[in-house]
């Protein structure tokens, strides 16, 4: 899943970015406003993690711009302001939550978790494919009743194949959904991933569930000897 921060405090908008990339998420930064509804207006964010005193434009202004242009995408507001009229403000241009700094990363995280629940077209926190489960929610995977070690970004992959099982996704639309803007990298990544994943899902149970689509990217599919 893909989240911009648009965050000026640097170093906070670095953290953020760390924390989530470990959780497995994609994550576009940037530091004004002006290029935060430029970045939200153009990619396909699943969330908005928005702070509201911005150069540029504030956090109100790209909050109300973005819902004038029926942009759906949940937006979490983060602002040093502790007041109640800041927060219905905020509310009211159209975001759909508030955390005030200092705040704690945990909440942080389980704000997002709640508003990528909320968001969107509602997506099942347990994927299953034949008899392997793909856990969004936990960020675990099994086959069977047997858990199955899997790195953050091989995590991520793998949930991008899941929510489209029995589909054939390209290599550009996981290169897109599963790593960040400033990628500019090989786009063969994704087959390095593709084998991680089938050492890890595949091999050690004997069966075959990736496919290769010569020419057009991977499908996931259900248990194949």
């Amino acid at each position: 899943m893909r989240l911009l921060i648009v965050e000026d405090e640097r170093e906070l908008a670095e953290s953020l970015r760390r924390g989530l990339v470990a959780e497995g998420y994609s994550v576009d930064v940037v530091h004004d406003g002006r290029t935060g509804l430029e970045f939200a207006m153009t990619h396909g964010y699943q969330a908005v993690i928005l702070d509201l005193m911005l150069p540029g434009l504030n956090g109100f202004q790209v909050c109300a711009r973005l819902r004038e242009q029926r942009v759906g995408t949940p937006v979490l507001v983060l602002t040093a302001k502790d007041g109640e009229y800041d927060e219905a403000e905020a509310l009211d241009t159209g975001a759909d939550d508030y955390l005030t700094k200092p705040f704690s990363y945990v909440v942080l995280l389980a704000r997002v978790r709640a508003l990528l629940r909320r968001g969107g077209e509602p997506r099942p926190p347990r994927l299953r494919v034949g008899d392997l489960v793909v856990d969004q929610t936990q960020r675990r995977c099994a086959r069977g009743t047997t858990p199955i070690r899997l790195t953050a970004k091989q995590f991520a992959v793998l949930a991008c194949l899941a929510r489209r099982a029995g589909e054939v996704v390209g290599k550009a639309e996981i290169l897109d959904e599963v790593w960040d803007a400033a990628y500019d990298g090989d786009l063969n990544i994704v087959e390095v991933y593709i084998r991680a994943l089938r050492r890890a899902i595949d091999e050690p149970f004997g069966v075959q569930t990736i496919e290769t689509i010569r020419g057009v990217g991977y499908r996931l599919v259900g248990d194949r000897a």
